[in-house]
Formats: C-alpha cells, sequence, structure tokens
C-alpha cells in the first residue's frame, strides 16, 4: 500500500470523523448556546469543512487507488473548484468569527444594537456568494485550472505566463491574505482587551483608612472571572496558530511561483513541486483541526484544566509556606473553595479578622462601611460582565 494512499485515507476519515463529531455536539448543545451568533458561525464552519473533505479527499483517495486520474477536464474543473472555493469560504467564515468575537468585546454597545443570528446568517451567506464568484472564474477564461504533481490534485494555475492566469494568482492569493491579516488583528486586539480586563479585575485599589491616617494596600485577589478569561484567551491563540500553520505556506506558494517560476521555468530550471505538494497538505489540515480547536475544546474540560492548575500552584504555595499576609504578618483567610474565591468574601473576612485586633464593631465609621460595599459592587458588576461575555464562546 502507498503511503500517500495511508496519509489521504487517514485524513479523510479523520476529518469527517471530526467534522461529524462537532456537529453532534452543536446539535446536543444547550438551547442558549444554540442561540448564540457565534455558534450560528461555528455551525457554518463545520458544514463547509465536512463538506469540503467530502468532495476533495474521495478523488484523490480514487487516483491513488487507480494510479491514474479517474476523470478528465472536468472533474479538474470541479476539484480546483473545490479547492479553492472550501479554502476561501473557510477563511472568510473564520474571519468572521474573529470579527464577531472583537466586536462582542471591544465594541459592546454596537454588538448588542446590531449583531445577532440574523445577521451571522446574513454573513455566512455572504462568504459562500463572494467567494463562489471569486473561484469560479477560472472556469470562465480568468485564471486556468491545472492538475498538479504527483497528478491527484487540481488547482488554480500559480505558474501561469499569461497576464490574465497571473492575475487571477494574486487576486486569490491578495484575499487570502487580507483574510489572514484581519484574522490575526482581530485575535490579537480580543486578547489585548482580555489581558486589560485580567489585569484590571485582579489589581486592589488602595484604601485610605481613617483609624490612625495609616494607608492599607490590599495585595492581588483572585478573581471569580480568572477561569473564562484564561479559556478565552487560550481558544483564541489556539485559533490563530491554527490557521497561520495551515494558511501561510499556500499562501506564500501562490505567491512565489506566480512571482519567480515563469522566467525560473523558461531559464531552464525545475519547479520545486515538493513545496508545493507540502503546503496544499498543510491547508488540508485546516478543516481537520477546526472542530477539534473550536468545537470540541468544552468549556467545562478547559474549566477543569485550570481548576486543576489552580489547586496545584495553591499546594506549591502551601508546602513552600509563602503565603502573603495581609497587615503586620496577618494570614490571608482561607476560602472554603479556591476557585469561587471572590474578594468580596475575602474582603468581608479581613474586616473581621480587623474587627478583633483593632476596634470593635460598633466603632467602625459610616466611611468604611461604605466603601466596603462599593467595592464588592464593583467587584460582582465586572464579575457578571466579563461572564456574558465568556458565555458568548460557547
Amino acid at each position: 500500500v502507498q503511503p500517500s494512499l495511508v496519509t489521504s485515507a487517514t485524513m479523510f476519515a479523520v476529518g469527517v470523523l471530526g467534522n461529524l463529531i462537532a456537529i453532534v455536539v452543536l446539535c446536543i448543545s444547550k438551547k442558549e448556546q444554540k442561540e448564540t451568533t457565534f455558534y450560528t458561525l461555528v455551525c457554518g464552519m463545520a458544514i463547509t469543512d465536512l463538506l469540503g473533505t467530502c468532495f476533495t479527499s474521495p478523488v484523490v483517495i480514487a487516483t491513488y487507488v487507480a494510479n491514474r486520474w479517474p476523470g478528465g477536464a472536468l472533474l479538474c474543473h470541479f476539484f480546483s473548484f473545490s479547492m479553492l472555493f472550501f479554502g476561501s469560504a473557510g477563511m472568510s467564515i473564520l474571519c468572521a468569527m474573529a470579527v464577531e468575537r472583537y466586536l462582542a468585546i471591544n465594541q459592546a454597545y454596537f454588538y448588542s444594537q446590531y449583531i445577532d443570528r440574523t445577521m451571522a446568517r446574513f454573513a455566512l451567506l455572504l462568504a459562500y456568494l463572494v467567494n463562489v464568484v471569486l473561484c469560479i472564474m477560472p472556469s470562465f477564461g480568468f485564471g486556468q485550472h491545472v492538475r498538479h504533481f504527483p497528478g491527484t490534485w487540481c488547482f488554480l494555475d500559480w505558474r501561469a505566463t499569461d497576464p490574465v492566469g497571473a492575475c487571477y494568482s494574486f487576486l486569490y492569493g491578495g484575499v487570502m491574505l487580507v483574510l489572514i491579516a484581519a484574522t490575526v488583528l482581530c485575535n490579537l486586539a480580543v486578547c489585548r482587551s482580555l489581558v486589560g480586563m485580567n489585569q484590571r479585575t485582579g489589581i486592589v485599589r488602595t484604601e485610605l483608612c481613617e483609624q490612625g491616617g495609616s494607608r492599607r494596600r490590599f495585595p492581588r485577589l483572585p478573581s471569580v472571572t480568572s477561569a473564562a478569561e484564561i479559556q478565552m484567551f487560550w481558544l483564541l491563540v489556539f485559533m490563530t496558530i491554527v490557521f497561520l500553520v495551515c494558511s501561510i505556506p499556500l499562501v506564500v506558494r501562490i505567491f512565489v511561483n506566480q512571482l519567480y517560476d515563469p522566467a525560473y521555468i523558461s531559464a531552464g530550471g525545475k519547479p520545486d513541486y515538493r513545496s508545493d505538494l507540502l503546503a496544499i497538505r498543510f491547508a488540508s489540515f485546516n478543516p481537520i483541526l477546526d472542530p477539534w480547536v473550536y468545537i470540541l475544546c468544552r468549556k467545562n474540560l478547559l474549566l477543569k484544566g485550570c481548576e486543576k492548575l489552580k489547586r496545584t500552584v495553591a499546594r506549591v504555595k502551601d508546602g513552600s509556606g509563602d503565603n502573603p499576609g495581609w497587615v503586620e504578618g496577618q494570614n490571608s483567610p482561607q476560602s472554603s473553595n479556591s476557585n469561587d474565591t471572590s474578594y468580596a468574601s475575602l474582603r468581608t473576612a479581613s474586616y473581621r479578622n480587623d474587627a478583633e485586633h483593632r476596634v470593635p464593631v460598633q466603632e467602625k465609621s459610616f466611611t468604611d462601611f461604605a466603601m466596603r460595599h462599593a467595592w464588592e459592587y464593583d467587584t460582582a458588576r465586572s464579575s457578571s460582565c466579563l461572564i456574558a461575555c465568556a458565555e458568548g464562546w460557547f
């Protein structure tokens, strides 16, 4: 059995299985998750990936089995159109997902007023229509479909010698480059916002105590939304990494082949077909990895991982005996559940501790009481907003 046949069959099986599992997971998700805009885009992504795998991989497998191209020019045109369309359509949907997250977190008012499931469906329809027009152009003379080494797949002629074919290669490569840039910029902006939220909720303000005129600084406290923030941040990181690794090699090959190969071939040089095959295989991994990154990394799994990490870090700190104190060597009170520890609970405990060592409860000033409740309200409101943003992901 040829190694290439085994590789193609394995990629096809994993891609179909992963996307089917993703669709099933989406179908059995909670109702409130199904009604989100992000869920609608993810559904479109899973269906697009599944159709792209089913339309292209069987032709490659049949070619390896028969040891020849199983059809004529019509099959080559269909295969090349499928490769072009599902590649650019998938990237367009990923870009739409990144823009949706950017608007949800950085432009919350605009998002609440104008972005809903209807807008998501319209974005999917627009992405399909635009990419159909873009990818069908070679079938009408603007560009050309050709078979590539080792004769098992068809794609655009990215070594075209005529101006029209070269123009289409640059057009398609430019569209993909714009999608990559937009996705990366949106993801970086969202990551920056999430990190800023984490820093703002983690830094405890300095409060001026009227008792004795001393200034007391409270240490950094864990936030109840830290798990959600970490989960959103790492999902964005994984999305960007997979997107770049799978897409950049193909974009690079399109520009390099069209810019340098026509003159290089006319001078007697031999094209680098191996790099072409490697780039298209990298692009083929995108629909295989998408369902595992966007669907199967469920929120509860990530939360469990974050909780386990927090418990491990807490055990290490407890073992070393390096527990930061509050004031004058006083140890911070322990919560019954470290993952659910909020600033309000620790704040209340600290006041009780101070009451035993400093002044009676009856002598606390009204200012101290009002500032404590203002702190608790501010923390609760920030936590609710961040949890609402996190729930939009799933």
